[in-house]
């Protein structure tokens, strides 16, 4: 019978630890001179004195670790990502705004990267940002074609929700200008109807084949299918980067065979260094309900938590629902994955089984279809801690967000995607754009705040996310909206921890430097409530901890279990 690794520490050295600053995130106690680590757990905080005598009554001679000029926090929690979608990233191209600020600029980046490449096999690129290029609009497949003409050639845009291929592409997949568009994607044309290479969410399944996940699958799906081996690779370099930015513990929001299977053979061979919650696509409800899965199951590293849903689509791709259309483009509406009532009895039936549901919804009307459901599934069962999360929650209206506060209904949302492409929302929608994820309006209103990347869609640089909070300062210098959509530095930090946690439901054990909780915390250069707003995203992260063992070291060319497994392959 397989088993999976039970993670008790039994490595972990004793370990006290001190710093400049720690800030515990525990409003008992919010900082400390002290902590004592043993075991994988927080047995003593305090003062150096207090944690010392705690460590001789328990009979253990720790090791003093101490970080002079440095803040010690509790592990960032990325509560919503899809890290193996964010692997296969890292084997791509790269031709974000950071590497390409122009159309030709991208195609010379392709072509440098397909040289490294054997004959034949795809070129693939990731994020670029339509705005963010000197041309302000996608590239096409005809410039695509410079790249390479005898094989296939997409890049993603960094919404994640679409792209861009080449006119092989086409030719392989039998797509032509008389190929329908699919429910739920679209083929772009041009005013002549010619195919100009762009596609979007369904119409991405010419890629990720016709089992992917699309409408009549309840959403999207952008995982290209790899070998299973080349999945633990991407594992491998992507828990390396959630570790740099002192990321500990994710919510992983789109869980398929797929990527359950890449996390159990991760567990198995003890090669998982950060905590994974996973959250099962909702085309599989019939099978988790089967199975019994009607409560969080798992071990400290990995672990079901729940059913992710999609309303609708995404303000970055111009697919999140608005009726009465873009004022960028009239004629574009978006789209709804599911009619409301069909949508209402899903969530019926998750909650209904004790489960936590996390939609994606972005939109005004996609935003109260998620509140409704939800609001008529707790009359029917109430529960008061039942925490359902709606992921992005771009655009609430006043009035749902305070359907929200009185529901206890979560919103995880992702400053830095205003960050990155804010003002491209305002290009969008118009000036409502401007309240793009209102966390000032949310904590006004008594909602909790969590924080989260969305990686690959950006990556996950926690401070960057708090930056972003904070300034409401996107990566042009624009700030998004007035000053009361910003919330304090304070509440940022709590959001992307034990905010986080709460979110997760593993608050008892994550999110916080508190006797009894898990020895995941993080070491930075500087005290991120001190420095000036626009300067949180350039402080360092020099170490990353999680159990009590150190993850990450920023000094070091190998930290962690991951690096060590990919170096001895």
């Amino acid at each position: 019978m397989r088993q999976l690794a039970t993670y008790d520490a039994r490595d972990s050295i004793p370990t006290i630890v001190t710093a400049a600053r720690i800030l515990t995130v525990d409003a008992e106690r919010p900082e400390a001179e002290a902590f004592l680590a043993a075991g994988g757990r927080i047995l003593a905080v305090g003062s150096l004195a207090e944690v010392e005598a705690a460590a001789a009554e328990a009979g253990l001679s720790p090791e003093r670790v101490d970080h002079p000029g440095a803040t010690v926090v509790p592990g960032f929690i990325d509560a919503h990502a899809h890290p193996l979608m964010y692997g296969q990233m890292l084997t791509w191209i790269d031709v974000s705004p950071a590497k390409a600020g122009s159309i030709p600029e991208i195609v010379e980046l392709l072509r440098e990267g397909a040289a490294k490449l054997p004959a034949g096999a795809p070129i693939r690129g990731y994020g670029y940002e339509q705005r963010n290029l000197a041309e302000r609009r996608h590239p096409t497949r005809q410039e695509l074609d410079a790249v390479a003409a005898d094989r296939e050639v997409y890049i993603m845009n960094a919404s994640g929700h679409g792209g861009v291929v080449n006119s092989f592409t086409f030719e392989k997949f039998g797509i032509t200008r008389d190929t329908p568009n699919p429910e739920g994607g679209e083929f772009f044309r041009d005013a002549d109807g010619e195919l100009t290479g762009e596609l979007s969410d369904a119409a991405c399944n010419v890629l990720t084949g016709l089992h992917g996940v699309k409408i009549g699958h309840h959403g999207p799906n952008f995982h290209l299918g790899d070998e299973p081996a080349e999945h633990q690779r991407q594992l491998d370099l992507v828990q390396r980067e959630f570790l740099a930015g002192g990321v500990t513990a994710i919510g992983d929001a789109q869980v398929s065979q797929r990527e359950l299977a890449a996390y159990l053979e991760a567990a198995d061979r003890g090669a998982l260094d950060m905590r994974v919650s996973m959250y099962f696509l909702s085309h599989l409800v019939d099978q988790v309900l089967e199975l019994g899965l009607t409560g969080p199951f798992g071990n400290a590293f990995l672990s079901a938590t729940g059913i992710k849903l999609y309303a609708d689509g995404t303000l970055g791709g111009w697919t999140a629902y608005f009726p009465e259309g873009y004022v960028g483009d009239p004629c574009r509406t978006g789209q709804l994955y599911h009619e409301p009532a069909e949508y209402a009895d899903l969530v019926r039936r998750v909650h209904a089984a004790g489960l936590q549901t996390a939609t994606h919804a972005q939109s005004p009307t996609a935003i109260a279809m998620v509140v409704d459901a939800i609001e008529a599934a707790l009359a029917e069962r109430p529960d008061p801690d039942a925490r359902h999360r709606i992921e992005h929650c771009g655009l609430p209206t006043p009035e749902d967000i305070g359907r929200m506060a009185a529901l206890g209904i979560r919103p995880v949302n992702q400053t830095q995607h205003y960050y990155n492409w804010g003002e491209g929302v305002e290009q969008a929608i118009g000036t409502p754009g401007e309240r793009f994820n209102p966390l000032g309006e949310f904590v006004a209103a008594g909602v909790p705040v969590t924080i989260s990347s969305d990686a690959p869609v950006a990556e996950p640089r926690p401070l960057e996310a708090i930056q972003a909070a904070v300034t409401r300062v996107t990566r042009r210098g624009h700030q998004l909206g007035p000053d009361s959509l910003r919330i304090s530095p304070e509440a940022a930090l709590r959001a992307h921890t034990l905010e986080g946690a709460i979110t997760l439901g593993r608050e008892r054990e994550l999110g916080s430097i508190e006797v009894g909780k898990r020895a995941d915390f993080v070491v930075l250069g500087a005290n991120p409530l001190e420095v000036a707003g626009p300067e949180i995203a350039a402080i360092p992260v020099r170490e990353t901890w999680v159990d009590g063992s150190r993850r990450y070291a920023a000094d070091s060319a190998v930290a962690g279990s991951a690096a060590v497994a990919e170096a001895g392959r």
